[in-house]
This record gives C-alpha cells, sequence and structure tokens, in this order.
C-alpha cells in the first residue's frame, strides 16, 4: 500500500512540475529578439529539462481517477465483488492492493462498507455475508430440506460457486423439486418428501375447492396443453386402445346346427 501510495505523490509531482516549466517567450511589438548566447566551438546543444515519467504512468492515472475518484458506489461494488470472489477475511490494505480502492483512507467508503447487509465486519476484516452458508451439494440438500414450502433459488445462488450444478443434480436425482414462479420469473426449491407436513393458506384451499373441472379427461388434457403443461395422461390414447381390446375380446357367436325335420 505505502509503495503504490508513494507511487501517485511521485506521479502528482511530475504532473506539476510539468506545468510550471518555463516556457520561451516572445515580447509582441518590440523588433529586438534576445537569443541565448551559445559557445561557438560546441557542437552539442542545450536541451530542454526533461521530466521522466513511470512506466506505470497509464495504471496510476487509472487508479486516481477512475476508481478511487469513482462514485462511493462504484466502489463499494469492487469491493464486494472481490469479497465474492475471495471468500476469506481480508484487511483494508488487502483490499487496497488487491482492487486499488482505499477503505481506510476514505471515511465514506469505509462506513458504507462496514454497514453494507452484504460485507461481515469484526473491527479488522472484511468479508462477504452469506445467506444460507452451504458448501457442497449434501448440505445444500440437509438445507432444502428444512423448507418445506419451499426456498428461492436467487437466495442460494450466492453460497457457492457450483449451488446451480448442485440443484440440477439433486432435481434429476428427484430429491428436490424445482418450480418457477411466473410473477418474479425465479425457481423455488422444494423438497421431495411425502413425509414432509406444511401449511396450505385457506385462501389457497377455497381457490382449489371452487375450480370446476370438465368431466370429460379429455378435455382436462386440452385445458393443461393449453396452459403449457404436459398432462401425466392421454385419454384419447386409453379409448383407442380400449377399443381395440373391445373388439379382440369380444366373443363369437356360435352358429345354430341346422335341424333335420323327420
Amino acid at each position: 500500500m505505502a509503495s503504490l501510495q508513494e507511487s501517485l505523490n511521485s506521479f502528482k509531482k511530475q504532473q506539476e512540475k510539468c506545468q510550471s516549466a518555463p516556457k520561451s517567450k516572445s515580447i509582441a511589438g518590440s523588433k529586438t529578439i534576445v537569443k541565448t548566447a551559445t559557445p561557438a566551438n560546441t557542437s552539442t546543444k542545450l536541451s530542454s529539462p526533461s521530466f521522466k515519467f513511470p512506466n506505470d504512468t497509464k495504471r496510476l492515472q487509472h487508479i486516481n481517477y477512475n476508481i478511487r475518484k469513482s462514485p462511493i458506489e462504484a466502489q463499494i461494488y469492487r469491493v464486494i465483488d472481490l469479497l465474492f470472489k475471495k471468500r476469506q477475511s481480508i484487511t483494508a490494505e488487502q483490499i487496497n492492493e488487491a482492487c486499488y480502492v482505499d477503505v481506510k483512507g476514505n471515511k465514506a467508503v469505509f462506513q458504507s462498507l462496514a454497514n453494507n447487509p452484504k460485507v461481515n465486519y469484526d473491527g479488522k476484516r472484511f468479508s462477504y455475508k452469506l445467506k444460507y452458508n452451504v458448501r457442497d451439494k449434501k448440505e445444500l440438500w440437509s438445507l432444502i430440506q428444512t423448507f418445506a414450502e419451499g426456498i428461492s433459488v436467487a437466495d442460494l445462488k450466492d453460497a457457492h460457486p457450483t449451488i446451480v450444478e448442485d440443484l440440477q443434480a439433486l432435481k434429476a436425482a428427484r430429491e428436490i423439486w424445482l418450480l418457477s414462479n411466473p410473477n418474479s420469473k425465479e425457481d423455488i426449491a422444494y423438497p421431495n418428501d411425502p413425509q414432509l407436513l406444511f401449511k396450505v393458506d385457506d385462501e389457497l384451499k377455497q381457490l382449489f375447492r371452487a375450480i370446476e373441472l370438465p368431466h370429460d379427461m379429455l378435455e382436462i388434457e386440452l385445458d393443461l396443453q393449453k396452459n403449457g403443461m404436459k398432462p401425466a395422461t392421454n385419454a384419447a390414447k386409453r379409448r383407442v386402445m380400449a377399443q381395440n381390446c373391445n373388439i379382440c375380446n369380444k366373443p363369437k357367436q356360435k352358429k345354430k346346427k341346422a335341424k333335420i325335420s323327420k
């Protein structure tokens, strides 16, 4: 941190020297032009004083203008993204070295970061605050089992990097259900355990009981398809199979023997 601050201070001083460097001037309206005398027997020319900039001038400019002078919200976003990727507690000096946000030197940034709901601060170190501390697929399954009424996938996505793959694996193994919410467009994870009991709102019960279903199963299947759902039954196919079965199993009528008259 100290070396970075020294480089920035050196960069600012060199800029000030360039701005205050003497320039050649000419007197307007005067016929006399003053020239500096040069030695007659010298072949070399005097050159103006040059200022040597460090090789990382662009990097220092980026740090000073694009990061440290950016809005506080942008700086907080950089720090939270760093904490999310590292998944460990780090100091303000380590944050400065990693993403160039001067948490210790900027009081507004420090207070906003320490009070952020996504950040843990123990008085010395900062870390990313997880809503659910889940480290692998087994712990994920155990967590979902405690939410009989479902848990939002959005609340789980920052748990660990492979959380989405673990959810799909649990779904493929039929250990959980993933259902989409058409209103919020978010998936809800439910435990696939018939022994779990959960409370159903009375309003939902009334809505369910008020639905009038057609008497014909074929009409129910058509309504499901219209709403983008795949019916679990196929009434039309079953009816065709039943008709064919009845035709095959229909008993043959015995021919009556002709009676011989005496």
